[in-house]
């Protein structure tokens, strides 16, 4: 059986618990208990995501996650999906640039069956990878990339933006949906070498949250993961390290047929897992989070210049994390008068920092996201394995409601400061064009 240990429960967890063990193939497997609705999540995190890719073979962590939803050795087709659903659960998985996750939310007496489905894959996926699930996944993915990025409006945004922030060949410079041209030239022997290198034991993280016997689970775990081989062949990913402030401002001026002007930014912030990247989810949550926040309040109610303005965090571990600005116009409204009234806002922010009735909504905010996402059985298996995977323990996951509310208002303060001027952020501004443009105006000229 594996070794482990019982965590008992810390302070600031809310109560909650979480054990871990380590397989001998290097599987780690973290469980936490929960019998108040018969129910079990299973989350499994793999420590690949397009940060480990190459040049020329982008978007290969995310074709490789369509590849496991196309059968195994013993899982033919689309026998995945048919199975959980025929057992009354829910299943997907996900690409990021710091990982590849997979995860089911089954009935609890059914946990059984997805800890052998994900077990099969692991194990023997590459018996029933061909060329025919290749280009079939291949045709899906570059679909994916024409629905959600080049046909929609502002669609490509997060690709440009994520570009101009990490400078040429560093590994977040291109987004885990790949390009075009990457995706074409993948061959099957790039996803198999793929497979054999990432979708090892000793390169993922199994949880278990719900209503389950430890003991049982643990040892069905045995029973379907043990066997598999570990792989010692992963090289680390290239590192992402740059300085805190981009010390310029970047920009780029998009025309395209978009329904209304817009003005997006970036900007560098402290890597996820310190007390300064808490600092500046709280900072960008009194700016931009919501209809109470500052951006929001000034540019959509009081000047009436935007219909949306929001700021937001994506929390990074490998590299500096970015803040987004996202404002879309009104009608007639010029970028640089928006422009100006961002910065106004963030100046002053800068110089005197929330207010404490704003730093208390802030935080009771965020703190209400990290325990919806905790109250879940899903969603704290997911956090488990984050926390597990990108900052090697677990036990993170139970404590970050507490670690967001010991942030004072004097550290939210200096990281705006530090952080949330002209010359660390990159710029995107659409400017629409044709059809679009001509509707805006004629709106505009009707007010």
């Amino acid at each position: 059986m594996p070794m482990g240990h019982t965590a008992t429960a810390q302070a600031g967890s809310g109560g909650l618990t979480a054990t871990e063990h380590r397989l001998a193939n290097g599987l780690r497997v973290v469980l936490s208990e929960d019998h108040l609705t018969p129910v079990a999540a299973v989350c499994l995190w793999y420590d690949v995501g397009s940060r480990h890719e190459v040049e020329g073979r982008t978007g290969l962590a995310h074709l490789f996650e369509h590849l496991m939803f196309q059968g195994s050795k013993q899982v033919q087709g689309n026998g995945h999906f048919e199975l959980v659903q025929g057992a009354g659960g829910s299943l997907n998985g996900t690409t990021s640039f710091e990982r590849t996750n997979y995860f089911e939310t089954m009935p609890a007496h059914q946990l059984e069956l997805a800890l052998w489905l994900e077990a099969d894959r692991m194990g023997s996926l590459l018996a029933a990878l061909d060329d025919e699930s290749m280009e079939n996944q291949r045709d899906v993915v570059k679909n994916e990339r024409r629905q959600r990025y080049d046909n929609v409006p502002y669609g490509t945004a997060f690709e440009r933006l994520t570009a101009l922030a990490y400078p040429e060949g560093h590994p977040y410079h291109h987004t885990p949906i790949g390009s075009m041209a990457d995706l074409d030239a993948a061959t099957l022997e790039d996803a198999r070498h793929f497979f054999r290198t990432y979708y090892a034991p000793n390169n993922a993280v199994l949880s278990v949250v719900g209503d389950i016997d430890p003991e049982q689970t643990l040892a069905w775990i045995e029973k379907y993961f043990g066997s598999i081989p570990s792989h010692d062949g992963k090289q680390p990913p290239r590192d992402g390290t740059l300085p805190e402030i981009i010390g310029e401002q970047l920009r780029e001026v998009v025309e395209e047929e978009v329904p209304a002007r817009a003005l997006m930014a970036a900007y560098r912030l402290p890597h996820d897992g310190t007390r300064e990247c808490d600092a500046a989810d709280i900072a960008l949550t009194v700016l931009g989070g919501g209809e109470s926040s500052r951006l929001h309040n000034r540019l959509v109610r009081r000047d009436r210049t935007a219909v949306a303005a929001g700021f937001g965090l994506l929390r990074l571990a490998g590299a500096p994390s970015l803040g987004w600005l996202d404002v879309k116009t009104s009608a007639g409204v010029e970028v640089p008068d928006i422009e100006s009234a961002v910065d106004d806002e963030l100046a002053r922010f800068a110089a005197e920092g929330p207010t404490a009735e704003e730093m208390e909504r802030a935080q009771a905010q965020l703190e209400r996201e990290w325990l919806d996402r905790l109250g879940t059985v899903a969603g704290r298996a997911d956090e488990l394995c984050r926390y597990a995977v990108l900052f090697g323990d677990p036990q993170l996951a139970l404590t970050a409601v507490q670690r967001v509310l010991d942030v004072t208002a004097e550290e939210v303060r200096a990281v705006a400061q530090a952080r949330l001027r002209p010359d660390n952020r990159a710029v995107l501004v659409y400017e629409p064009t044709g059809t679009a443009h001509s509707e805006q105006e004629e709106e505009g000229a009707d007010q």
